[in-house]
């Protein structure tokens, strides 16, 4: 199960079902199941203090995935910072709903095992994302 939740922002998310159906389909495709995942938007401040605070990372990021994973089930805490995908959304040239949808799909391939540190991992890490985005504008 997906659930939906705000820290320190008021957002909302809209499209909750198709893209609950979305993420199952990226884990059902990747031989897993789609436990309980916890999707929380915050702000740029509020990402940070938790990147500082359990990870000793002094920098913003898009997101934080907790992965509580266990076997082939999927679960996990994704923290989003909205302000961050609103900002990079505008310099790749996305809109706000894609680039939001490409960190959504990231926390879900970090789950699901896959890693973004070295040149080869990022670009897997994107084909990947470019994948299940299109598959999404397929199932809608």
């Amino acid at each position: 199960m997906v659930s939906y939740h705000c820290e320190d922002i008021r957002f909302e998310f809209k499209g909750r079902l198709a893209n609950n159906r979305w993420l199952k389909f990226v884990a059902q495709s990747e031989i897993r199941t789609l436990g309980d995942i916890s999707i929380i938007f915050c702000s740029d401040n509020y990402i940070l203090d938790v990147n500082m605070k359990y990870l000793g990372h002094d920098y913003f990021t898009d997101i934080i995935t907790f992965d509580y994973c266990e076997g082939k089930v999927l679960s996990g805490d994704l923290f989003i910072s909205v302000d961050s995908v609103r900002e990079n959304a505008q310099l790749y040239g996305a809109t706000f709903e894609e680039e939001l949808r490409r960190v959504m799909v990231h926390g879900l391939l970090h789950l699901i095992g896959y890693e973004d540190h070295t040149e080869e991992e990022q670009k897997t890490m994107r084909a990947k994302e470019n994948y299940y985005l299109e598959c999404r504008k397929n199932m809608m």
